[in-house]
């Protein structure tokens, strides 16, 4: 007769069977360059989100290692007026002022008739109380100017409005750039403070760089990745493979082709130009045994898809190279 533990435990086997032979039969392992991680530089836009596109209409994921470091942020005209309010003003501010007199008078007011001599003694009649008036008057006069001067001293003139125009500010999502076999190469326009032309060549160069960076990853080629994307992401990819000798694997990815693609944002800092470009294509995604060469996960047969954020960068009169891969989330 079957038990309860008996029943349980022949559904829990079963169950993990099952579980087990889901996750043997999922197709990406990460292996790719990159590994599935966001990583790279992206100048001064690393720490913000490049526009979506029809390709990544999800945002991107933020930086998980880069050597650019966050700028401190820079209060806005309305941040400083208002830290400006809270702060007390060296003046004590025309509230204090006129708060103090009126409490200056309300004292003195009280205390005359706790002598016994009337709210307004001292006052020595109108006369007396006229000339106060006009005193009091020229004290106000005085303060107000120069609390006017204190803020037109203190209260930077408004910057101008940039975050419009930035580069991240477009989300471009009509700005598709299809692989040629499927409709005729890129499209879309630059968009950033400083735009530049990105034309059919480039396009050319950013899908050669993937399929390179992917084959050169695959093989462990050092020296290719080196010339194939910027040092900081050459050693991140040097930092994975060394990774991956010592737990004994290794990252089997080849026959990257792009399957379809669109400008994020392109732009100019200095003598360095910057392209975005989100990218979905097909690969070999695979990790072996170094052993034994079994797959330990993901497919030596089936290619993968995967989408990326992809960006490029230039030095004047130099060839483009990869300068960061992101994510989307």
């Amino acid at each position: 007769m079957e038990t309860l533990f008996s029943r349980t435990s022949r559904i829990a086997v079963t169950a993990t069977a099952v579980i087990a032979l889901s996750l043997g039969s999922v197709g990406s392992a990460d292996a790719r360059a990159g590994k599935g991680s966001s990583s790279g530089s992206r100048g001064s836009q690393t720490y913000t989100a490049p526009p979506s596109t029809q390709t990544a209409p999800t945002a991107a994921q933020p930086m998980q290692r880069s050597v650019t470091q966050p700028s401190q942020a820079q209060p806005g005209v309305g941040a400083g007026a208002t830290a400006a309010a809270a702060q007390p003003s060296r003046f004590g501010g025309m509230g204090g002022m006129l708060g103090g007199l009126a409490a200056g008078f309300l004292g003195a007011g009280l205390f005359g008739m706790l002598m016994g001599n009337g709210f307004m003694s001292g006052m020595a009649g109108f006369a007396g109380f006229l000339g106060m008036m006009l005193q009091v008057g020229l004290v106000v006069f005085l303060g107000m100017m120069a609390y006017r001067w204190y803020q037109r001293r203190n209260n930077p003139a408004p910057a101008m409005a940039t975050a419009s125009a930035g580069p991240g500010s477009n989300p471009n999502a009509d700005q598709t750039m299809a692989r040629s076999a499927l409709g005729g190469g890129f499209g879309g326009g630059p968009r950033g403070p400083e735009p530049i032309e990105i034309g059919a060549k480039d396009y050319e160069s950013f899908e050669k760089l993937l399929a390179d960076v992917q084959s050169a990853y695959g093989r462990e080629d050092v020296g290719a990745l080196r010339g194939l994307a910027t040092p900081e992401m050459s050693a991140y990819f040097e930092e994975d493979i060394d990774a991956n000798q010592r737990r004994g694997v290794q990252n089997r990815v080849s026959d990257a082709k792009l399957l379809q693609g669109d400008l994020a944002e392109a732009w100019r800092e200095g003598s360095v130009d910057y392209a975005t470009v989100a990218m979905r294509f097909s690969l070999i995604d695979a990790t072996v045994d170094r052993a034994s060469g079994k797959v330990v996960e993901g497919d030596l047969a089936k290619p993968q898809e995967a989408t990326e954020i992809w960006t490029f960068r230039r030095e004047a009169g130099e060839a483009w190279t990869l300068s960061a891969i992101q994510q989307t989330q």
